[in-house]
């Protein structure tokens, strides 16, 4: 069904913070809108307030059917404990409440003397419109599309046989980790439960789909599919995220949220069309600004001159001035007041000047990678290892690190990155072989969990523990550097939201000296401005380097001297 999406004069936020307001936008068939901002700037309070999971500040959100099918992906994978793979599914996609709702309408249908409605509609009305909205959710075919969407992203089922192009022998096959529907979700590893999330996208029938973050933790092949899915869509997309190749191949608009300046734009045309347009209007303002700067700082130079001027000849004409010359006294005078009266034009000028306001400066983040003392020249060494992690195994691996090694990894979800990671950390015994972890080595990591910044501590507390050496005043200054405020430092760490919590892991790389750097997807929930402050603070990062990123154009901005490849538990340099 065609469905358009309204939001007129809206306004979100949390608490007595308004984050944004007047806000309208208008969601039609075919649009892909890209939401960018901060961290911080609403834009997941946005897409709440489009699903209707949360109530606007002000203004109103409408859909056109009234019954048309809105469905949204969350920026974090909400694990129920006990829930299913299938579970999941079904619920992401609407068709478990679909066949409640159906399933409640045929018993209420069959009741030979059923309870009056409150809304007095007859049970036959109600089981038609259940009926319909169930088979619009794609509910009735779900079990048999669900086996080949999942073997399809390299997550084979084990009481399934696969079909092309996820059968045996294939890519996507060979890469999987075997599950069966009953899997629990809370089983799953990250990359898992990302394609689940992906699965769940592609098997949806939404009119109208929102998406917060849905890169997050796909591999290259996810990306693809992805890229594939929304740009097929016939209905409208609004989606939130921070890889820019992503916007880039997909979004048609860009609604910017301009925290500093409390401002929303929409622009027209693509993302790289945007960020054209976003820095010539920028540089306009600017322009503008100097202009009106420079003109009125001139007329302000000659009022002060021409006052100078007035009140010099005013005091000359009375001490040099003769008693009996009258005629020179007057002609004094009468100069003087000549320049008084150009005092006042001038004042009138500028009084006239239409005042152009100065732009504010962004927030940018200044970000720099503490270093440590040089640690030894064989960093980390793996010979002949081999690692098994459940039915996993990696290996057997011969590998490397040297002292300044700056090291890509790519693979597919499930090939063995960070059972890597955790090999040349010294993280995990190895089953087989030996591996070592030089002398010296000082360690600094973003994890992909961000699970270094969590838990029920006020964030200031966690950050307080983890450098013992600054005082608490020292703590809350650094965070205030990363964007994390009065407003951040004092709630739970694990109550933050993802690119929050990554911030404050920048903010502890900074403080921390380091000589071994490792990045698990750094990109993950991070917003844009804060991914090019990274690019640029590796950049000028001098010690040992380990990069593992499905970020296209982080990959190709970010100077690699070396690239490993995992596949089925083998590592590859190419």
């Amino acid at each position: 069904m065609s469905a358009t999406l309204v939001a007129r004069g809206l306004a979100g936020g949390y608490g007595h913070r308004t984050l944004f307001d007047n806000l309208d936008l208008s969601v039609a068939p075919g649009d892909v809108i890209g939401v960018v901002g901060v961290n911080g700037s609403g834009k997941s309070t946005l897409l709440n307030l489009l699903a209707g999971v949360t109530e606007p500040q002000a203004g109103t959100v409408t859909i056109s059917p009234t019954d048309a099918f809105i469905g949204a992906l969350p920026q974090e994978h909400d694990r129920l404990p006990g829930e299913t793979i299938a579970g999941y599914i079904g619920r992401r996609t609407g068709c478990a409440a679909a066949t409640a709702d159906m399933d409640a309408a045929a018993e209420a249908l069959g009741d030979p003397n059923p309870p009056p409605r409150a809304d007095g509609r007859d049970p036959a009305d109600v089981y038609s419109s259940a009926l319909d909205r169930w088979l619009a959710s794609g509910a009735a075919d779900l079990d048999e599309r669900l086996p080949q969407v999942l073997a399809e992203l390299g997550l084979a089922l084990a009481d399934a046989t696969p079909t092309a192009p996820g059968g045996p022998g294939s890519p996507a096959h060979a890469a999987g980790s075997a599950v069966s529907a009953e899997t629990l979700m809370t089983a799953l590893s990250g990359g898992q439960a990302a394609r689940v999330g992906l699965a769940a996208l592609l098997l949806s029938r939404f009119d109208v789909v929102l998406l917060d973050e849905p890169t997050n933790d796909l591999d290259l092949d996810g990306l693809e599919r992805l890229e594939t899915f929304v740009r097929g869509l016939r209905g409208g997309v609004v989606l939130v995220s921070h890889d820019r190749e992503f916007l880039a191949r997909c979004v048609t608009r860009v609604l910017e949220l301009d925290l500093g300046q409390g401002s929303n734009r929409l622009f027209g045309g693509g993302y790289d069309s945007y960020l054209e347009e976003r820095a010539t209007a920028r540089r306009h303002k600017r322009e503008e600004f100097d202009e009106f700067a420079a003109k009125k700082a001139d007329l302000v130079g000659r009022a002060r001159t021409q006052r100078e001027w007035s009140s010099q000849g005013v005091r000359n004409a009375i001490k040099k001035a003769p008693d009996n010359d009258k005629i020179r006294r007057k002609a004094s005078v009468e100069s003087s007041e000549k320049q008084a009266q150009k005092v006042r034009q001038m004042e009138s000028r500028i009084a006239r000047l239409d005042e152009v306001d100065e732009p504010r400066k962004e927030w940018q983040l200044e970000f720099t990678i503490g270093a440590a003392p040089r640690s030894s020249t064989v960093v980390s060494t793996l010979n002949g290892a081999v690692f098994r992690q459940g039915d996993f195994v990696l290996g057997p691996v011969s590998l490397q690190i040297n002292v300044g090694d700056r090291i890509g990894i790519t693979g597919r979800n499930g090939a063995g990155k960070t059972t890597l990671l955790r090999a040349l950390l010294g993280r995990q015994s190895a089953d087989a072989g030996s591996a070592h972890l030089g002398s010296n080595v000082t360690i600094g990591e973003i994890d992909q969990a961000r699970s270094l910044i969590d838990g029920d501590e006020p964030l200031a507390a966690s950050l307080e523990a983890l450098l013992p050496d600054l005082s608490p005043a020292e703590v809350r200054t650094l965070l205030a550097k990363f964007g994390l405020k009065a407003d951040h430092v004092n709630r739970p760490a694990g109550e933050l939201s993802p690119g929050e919590r990554t911030r404050a892991g920048l903010a502890l790389l900074q403080a921390q000296g380091v000589n071994l750097l490792v990045l698990d997807e750094p990109t993950n929930h991070l917003d844009l401005a804060a991914i090019e402050q990274l690019e640029q603070a590796l950049e000028h990062y001098e010690g040992t380097l380990l990069l593992v990123t499905h970020d296209r154009r982080m990959l190709d901005a970010v100077r690699i001297d070396r690239h490993w490849r995992v596949a089925g538990g083998q590592v590859t340099e190419a």
